[in-house]
């Protein structure tokens, strides 16, 4: 039987994990100011890119992925793979919902490609993939995030991890509503695209 202590506490570490607001760490540290305060009032990476600090926004993006591949490892490592899967979806929720921040994070991007990635990896790194393929033709990242989050539950869902791409498809939700201004946006033809200002 699963010691349920053990998991309570795997799955609080995990959205403590997730709920470092990297953006907003580094890009004080460097000297930027409150990222809150510009373009989209984000902490994510793809804000943060519009500082012009191209390197904080790739260091943001790495350390944001990094901690939701910590969680998931470290609840994989001691708990196994059913926990993992929980524990990434913890993890996704202190990004999107960090205690620190009022709970008002960021849209779980970078954070969903670490946890995928630790997850399965075939699936996760599809997410790249299909991210890239779109962002090319289209120009839009949010699209891009949005159509390339739902293959990996469905990638999953083919390799035949019926119970992960159920629990990863409740992180696609969560995705989702963290950028439902975005599809609104979408929609009405109204979402910047890559490079232009929020």
């Amino acid at each position: 039987m699963t010691d349920l202590p053990m998991t309570i506490g795997v799955l609080v570490l995990a959205y403590l994990l997730g709920s470092i607001p990297f953006g907003l760490v580094l890009s004080r540290m460097a000297g930027l100011g409150d990222i809150r305060d510009i373009g989209s009032g984000n902490i994510g990476a793809t804000n943060v890119l519009r500082t012009g600090n191209k390197f904080i926004a790739a260091l943001t993006l790495l350390t944001d992925a990094a901690k939701g591949f910590i969680a998931v490892a470290i609840a994989l490592e001691l708990l196994g793979m059913s926990t993992a899967y929980w524990a990434g979806l913890a993890a996704l929720l202190g990004h999107v919902f960090p205690v620190w921040l009022g709970f008002k994070g960021g849209k779980g991007v970078a954070v969903f490609i670490g946890t995928s990635i630790a997850l399965s990896p075939l699936p996760g790194l599809s997410f790249l993939t299909v991210w890239l393929l779109v962002a090319l033709i289209t120009r839009r990242s949010s699209l891009a995030a949005l159509i390339a989050a739902i293959s990996v539950p469905l990638y999953m869902f083919l390799l035949g991890e019926v119970y992960g791409a159920a629990v990863v498809g409740v992180q696609v939700v969560l995705v989702y509503l963290a950028h439902r201004e975005n599809i609104f946006r979408l929609l009405s033809g109204e979402e910047p695209r890559i490079g232009q200002s929020a």
